[in-house]
């Protein structure tokens, strides 16, 4: 079961990396982005809200619609982008999560968070923008997207709304319930 139950509760259904969370809420929003070259924005005057300095997309066979636990798959597509963008795990500020809501994805994020950041996974910063706006599904990349840059802006981190109790197997800094204040210059979104 990917959606939640919790109809007749909706402002606390969504629950990412919470022991009581039941699945995700559905959501709706977008955005649209201009992409250029940075010289083309600074020939204009451009104000430039961010780079997209990696990229690296994975696939697996595991099953039909799970996750291995293991989360090595997520963690090769980290690995790769951080490796493409030139960046170390010590340089990423904050990561925004997928974090749907459901037992399988938290945990297997959790897990490729640890498998591609090593120690540093448990001192950077981490939060899921769907505890407060839902998943939309193919249009949520865009809007998280939106939310990092507006993270990076103005240097905050966004919470993970609705964690009261953290799944013990979901043990890093989920940043709950309230935003927090941090300097940010790289975000890796796993969204």
């Amino acid at each position: 079961k990917a959606t939640t139950p919790r109809n007749d509760d909706p402002a606390t259904a969504s629950r990412p990396f919470d022991r009581g969370r039941s699945g995700f809420v559905l959501g709706e929003g977008s955005a649209v982005f201009v992409l250029e070259t940075l010289a083309n924005a600074r020939a204009r005057g451009a104000h430039i809200y961010a780079e997209i300095a990696g990229f690296a997309s994975r696939s697996n066979a595991f099953h039909m619609t799970g996750l291995r636990p293991d989360g090595i798959e997520m963690a090769h597509a980290i690995t790769t982008a951080m490796a493409q963008a030139g960046t170390s795990a010590t340089d990423i500020d904050y990561i925004n999560a997928h974090g749907s809501g459901t037992k399988q994805n938290d945990r297997h994020e959790t897990a490729a968070f640890k498998r591609s950041l090593g120690d540093y996974a448990y001192r950077v910063p981490v939060s899921s923008i769907k505890s407060m706006i839902g998943h939309s599904l193919g249009a949520i990349g865009s809007v998280e997207i939106a939310a990092c840059v507006l993270a990076m802006e103005n240097n905050v981190v966004p919470p993970t709304a609705n964690l009261h109790e953290a799944d013990p197997e979901c043990d890093l800094d989920y940043v709950p319930l309230v935003a927090r204040e941090h300097r940010i210059d790289n975000v890796l979104t796993v969204g």
